[in-house]
């Protein structure tokens, strides 16, 4: 039992030992790394020994692209195949209210292959996803940006997995709209009940030339006008008082101050008392008190005053001549409109990209505007579809991911084997570590009676104890009636 316990405690601390190389490798650089790797080369040297041949990982799936081909009738479509940007124009446009600087268009866009599926990816704090769209004022000809409401879900993983992403805007007649993302709805709402500013303004709205008038009365509590203050009504009582019940602790220094001067300090050279005034030392705690409780003049705590009421005011009441909150009432508003069908968004002949990020490398490809929503996801499975295809496929298991990473730091290797060479010890430890039941064969050996045998000896002897108890009282009760 004991060797077992070493053994347990030996191959605790040899995983001890190799998580903290793991930190120290995260820690340091330069030597220190090749020290922990030397600290490391027996066991790294057994475990190389004993592992597996690594096969290297599969080779990433060839895809054959082909350009997508609308199903069905289409209003836009751009797949850029055509390796260049005709009919695209970089704009020129300036916001009134920003500064040149800030709203200047200064990015480079080109037509390219994507080489590596792995995208930069944002590096922003806040990740939103936007539909907004300009709504006409039928009455006044103005035009006004409609937000849709944010959506619930996080859109974190989208834009930091470096990966490529499908979005999708779906409008349909009935006002409602639904924003996908991967064929996944993130967002949802009606134009007429989730866009702000409202597609509709309200039918009323508050006069403004309606004024509150001077005797309303808003109080729904007013002091008691009845009430009198208690004749025993002290305002004037503090809400504090020295404690008469304390005493001075024994030991307090009254003539020793708390701070002193620093017996150390020096005047600086350069003071000059005409500029400076008059040099005093710091002041410091006075070393006297560090060792009594207390320096200085000592004064009583100070503790609650049970007699404080602090000032009188007269108990609150209902009050009966409560008007409730004002407000303005109500007119017909005179910019009212109603649009019942928003989704009949005003004509546009253009699509436009604007990006404000500080990373570089976005991509966009395969852009689609239609009526019919399988449309949409038949030119979605083509493209997309493929790459999303190819990129799972190309990806490394759980257990290639581990072995990519034990490649990079061997000791690794220690860590896997003991994750799963403790578990089993353990079981096996625990299982078999049980008292060992010694044979038949050996009881007849040294003649030890055997645990059934020791049992039957013990019901017989419990018997004929208790027949010694029964003779014992027959004996007492002829005893008691010869005497009788």
């Amino acid at each position: 039992m004991e060797l077992k316990w070493l053994l347990y405690v030996a191959l605790l601390a040899l995983g001890t030992l190799a998580i903290q190389a793991h930190d120290m490798d995260d820690d340091n650089d330069g030597d220190d790394v090749v020290d922990i790797e030397d600290d490391l080369d027996d066991g790294i040297e057994e475990v190389e020994e004993s592992k597996p041949e690594t096969s290297s990982p599969p080779p990433t799936p060839k895809v054959t692209y082909r350009a997508p081909v609308p199903t069905g009738e289409v209003y836009f479509v751009e797949s850029f195949d055509k390796g260049t940007l005709d009919g695209w124009i970089l704009s020129k446009a300036k916001k009134d209210d920003t500064d040149d600087e800030i709203s200047k268009y200064d990015g480079k866009w080109e037509v390219q292959d994507m080489k590596d599926t792995k995208l930069p990816g944002d590096k922003g704090l806040d990740y939103k996803l936007h539909f907004i769209f300009r709504h006409k004022n039928p009455k006044t000809g103005k035009y006004e940006e409609k937000h849709a409401k944010r959506p619930d879900a996080d859109l974190k993983t989208y834009f930091t997995d470096k990966k490529t992403h499908l979005y999708t805007l779906v409008l349909n007649p009935d006002n409602s709209f639904e924003i996908l993302v991967d064929q996944t709805v993130v967002n949802s709402g009606n134009l007429l009940n989730d866009m702000s500013p409202p597609v509709n303004p309200p039918r009323e709205i508050e006069d403004p030339n309606d004024q509150k008038p001077e005797d309303w009365d808003e109080r729904p509590k007013i002091p008691d006008p009845d009430a009198v203050k208690p004749d025993d009504w002290d305002e004037d009582a503090p809400a504090k008082i020295p404690d008469e019940n304390a005493v001075k602790p024994e030991g307090w220094l009254d003539d020793e101050p708390e701070y002193v001067a620093d017996p150390d300090a020096e005047k600086p050279e350069d003071w000059d008392e005409d500029m400076d005034g008059e040099w005093e030392a710091p002041q410091v705690a006075n070393p006297k008190c560090e060792s009594a409780p207390g320096c200085g003049t000592w004064q009583r705590p100070m503790i609650d005053n049970p007699n404080y009421k602090g000032k009188w005011k007269p108990p609150m009441i209902d009050n009966v001549n409560y008007q409730g909150i004002w407000k303005p009432r109500k007119i017909p508003n005179p910019d009212f409109f109603e649009d019942l069908e928003p989704f009949k968004m005003t004509p546009f002949s253009a699509v436009g990209l604007e990006l404000w990020s500080m990373t570089s490398d976005i991509f966009f490809d395969n852009f689609i505007i239609c009526t019919e929503r399988a449309v949409a996801d038949d030119w979605a499975n083509d493209g997309w579809g493929l790459k999303k295809a190819a990129d799972g496929a190309a990806e490394p298991g759980v257990v290639g991911q581990m072995m990519a990473a034990a490649e990079e730091r061997p000791w690794l290797w220690v860590v896997y084997i003991l994750t799963v060479a403790l578990p089993v010890f353990l079981v096996v430890l625990f299982c078999c570590s049980g008292k060992k039941q010694p044979s038949a064969a050996e009881y007849k050996k040294t003649d030890a009676p055997q645990p059934d045998v020791m049992s039957e000896e013990k019901e017989e002897e419990k018997d004929k104890g208790d027949k010694e108890e029964e003779e014992e009282e027959e004996t007492n009760e002829e005893k008691l009636g010869r005497q009788t």
